[in-house]
């Protein structure tokens, strides 16, 4: 069985973060890359499930990323991923979540897989929506905040969180799931992983080899970030001292009136 785990490269969520204001972008020069925290526990359920389904079942990561941060992929092969394919083309900056699930897909549909797993989000963009897209452009179920995965009987089998409990989910292969952080915590690499990895596969694909019938990138995009500002300063809080429950309540109650959120 093949695991597929997609990850992104993202600036390190600890650092100050800055758009510039010609391009609408965020700035990604002169600030350090790791891979996405969300997408590590992405890979600790691969890693996990490839444990427990052993045989010939491995483990690729996926990423799609300027060549320059190709080497950043190591971090993932030294936690226990058997290779890693990087697709790496100029024509793909500026791709919003529909370009950019396009073009993955058709990058996963020439690596192949059996099972898909994918971050909820990203630590930069946060909008939540690529894992989605993708399985629609690949044509996949899609399990979302799994805490629990298992293969069994050539299916998959999920415990999932949402707001009012768990659910247990089925699905057959292949399948798209994305993880929960209650998943497991990421594990860290060992020496001994950090050495093999230098000797793992990074593999490179292009535009060119994805034959791709719709155009990617900024021209391909169907979203366009007209304008942005930093939120407003704010205010200072207002101190009430109502004379009683019923009194407090009220207050409360206009308050909300009064910002229409009621």
């Amino acid at each position: 069985m093949k695991i597929v785990v997609t990850v992104k490269l993202v600036p390190d969520p600890n650092a100050e973060k800055h758009i510039d204001p010609a391009t609408k972008r965020l700035v990604r020069t002169g600030v350090e890359t790791v891979l996405n925290p969300y997408d590590e526990y992405a890979l600790e359920a691969a890693l996990q499930l490839k444990e427990r389904a052993g045989g010939d079942t491995t483990v690729t990561v996926f990423a799609m990323s300027p060549e320059s941060l190709k080497e950043i992929l190591r971090k993932a092969l030294a936690m226990g991923a058997d290779e890693a394919v990087l697709l790496s083309d100029a024509g793909l900056e500026g791709s919003d979540v529909w370009a950019t699930s396009y073009a993955m897909a058709h990058a996963l549909k020439k690596i192949g897989f059996d099972l898909l797993v994918v971050g909820g989000l990203t630590d930069d963009g946060s909008t939540g929506a690529v894992p989605g897209a993708l399985a629609e452009q690949l044509g996949l179920p899609c399990i979302t905040n799994a805490r629990k995965a298992d293969i069994a009987d050539g299916k998959l089998h999920v415990e999932r969180e949402t707001d009012t409990g768990y659910q247990t989910v089925t699905a057959p292969l292949p399948a798209l799931l994305t993880t929960a952080l209650t998943f497991g915590e990421p594990r860290y690499a060992s020496l001994k992983g950090i050495m093999g990895a230098k000797k793992k596969t990074i593999s490179t694909l292009t535009l060119a080899d994805l034959a791709l019938d719709a155009p990617v990138g900024e021209s391909g995009s169907k979203t366009e970030l007209v304008a942005f500002a930093p939120p407003p300063v704010r205010g200072k809080g207002r101190i009430e001292t109502p004379e009683d429950g019923a009194a407090g309540a009220k207050l409360i109650f206009d308050f909300l009136k009064e910002k229409k959120l009621v």
